[in-house]
């Protein structure tokens, strides 16, 4: 038996049938109270970074140039992206230095169907082990086995408007099933379904000065129904969110670049207060940057900050750090991060590690997340000007 994720999921069943967290060590699964300020909500694996290049800059994606996994951060990117079609797959491990179980899974692919269009599709898997649930603690009282999962799946949709700005828009669908059918005396759980969407912009614009380029990213991420693990009665929100950010890449020579990247992220769900869990779903979103019982300042807290940088040398090598920053009452996570990248002919590998900076646990941390790809151009031809 899995003690620790036992734990987890039973704290999260009988904790208003299955409220989850964002925030402490990266989605800690308690309940909401008087003196917790962190925001809950359901499925909070949506917002965990897939993709070790970003994991690997402190979570910034927003605007830096497109990648396979760019539907995640910014569908709007895709639009530009310079290659003709590709896939990705990364292998996050969770809560890696205590159990070796959990696990985040995601596989994303695109096709740019021509100079101003590109499509693209994703699978977001979040393993979450092996449980044993108990009515109590006689032997007697086992309820059985499970393994709790959670699963996404995304089509994309990118296209430029003009020679320098994009849109995007993402179509979800939520799966979570973190109980089976469980029924006792107490509750009956059940897994939850739900239909989110994300909208994106994305504008770059190539600057004189060493060849660089400044791009500004927004974007609204899972914005879709509230989701319901018992009945229609106790429904909780979803991670919606809103993430804007620059990010500026220059050519300091022939063979070397380098990118720094900026990103604000913002959760657009009620803050903690009696009855924010009940509001509707769009009250609850549009409702969200004025509703904190502390005001502007708290407003402020809710917000974390992603920084990080790249370098590039012949386009083959990179390196990557990056810092995280959230404010101690919205959850405290602070951490450094590291990573390198490999780029050779159709062939990627990407690979990310994380370091907490203020004494405090981190699913995350101290364990190695991989991502590899196989990009390829696509054979070129005439194509009409972006702006007809």
């Amino acid at each position: 038996m899995n003690r620790l994720a036992l734990a987890l999921v039973i704290s999260l069943a009988v904790s208003e049938l299955c409220a989850q967290t964002i925030g402490g060590s990266g989605t800690s699964l308690i309940g909401q109270d008087s003196t917790n300020r962190v925001i809950t909500t359901a499925v909070p694996f949506l917002m965990i970074t897939p993709d070790s290049r970003a994991a690997g800059m402190g979570d910034a994606g927003v605007a830096t140039t497109p990648d396979a996994n760019s539907a995640h951060w910014n569908a709007a990117k895709l639009a530009f992206i310079d290659k003709g079609y590709g896939v990705s797959a990364s292998y996050t491990p969770w809560l890696g230095k205590i159990i070796n179980d959990m696990s985040i899974f995601y596989l994303s692919g695109f096709y740019k169907i021509n100079r101003k269009q590109t499509v693209a599709a994703s699978m977001k898997y979040f393993n979450l082990g092996e449980v044993q649930f108990n009515q109590g603690p006689d032997p007697a009282d086992l309820l059985g086995r499970y393994n709790p999962r959670e699963f996404a799946f995304d089509v994309t949709y990118s296209t430029i408007l003009t020679e320098h700005m994009s849109i995007g828009g993402s179509l979800r669908y939520i799966h979570s099933n973190l109980t089976g059918y469980l029924s006792t005396n107490s509750f009956d759980a059940r897994p939850g379904n739900s239909v989110a969407v994300d909208f994106g912009f994305y504008y770059n614009k190539p600057m004189v000065w060493k060849n660089s380029n400044l791009a500004f990213g927004a974007t609204i991420t899972n914005l879709g129904g509230k989701i319901s693990y018992s009945d229609a009665n106790n429904k909780d929100f979803l991670p919606t969110n809103l993430r804007i950010g620059t990010a500026y890449k220059m050519d300091l020579d022939a063979r070397n670049s380098l990118s720094f990247a900026l990103d604000f992220n913002k959760l657009m769900v009620p803050s903690p207060a009696p009855g924010s869990k009940t509001k509707p779903m769009l009250a609850g979103v549009l409702g969200s940057f004025t509703d904190a019982q502390g005001g502007f300042k708290e407003e402020m807290q809710e917000i974390t900050t992603s920084l990080g940088m790249e370098y590039w040398y012949n386009n083959t090598v990179a390196g990557r750090l990056g810092y995280f920053y959230e404010a101690q009452p919205k959850g405290n996570r602070k951490y450094l991060t590291a990573g390198v990248g490999f780029r050779v002919d159709k062939f990627g590998l990407d690979v990310a590690y994380l370091v907490p900076t203020n004494k405090r646990e981190n699913a995350l941390a101290e364990t190695l997340r991989f991502t590899i790809m196989m990009l390829f151009k696509k054979k070129e031809k005439e194509e009409e000007p972006v702006t007809d």
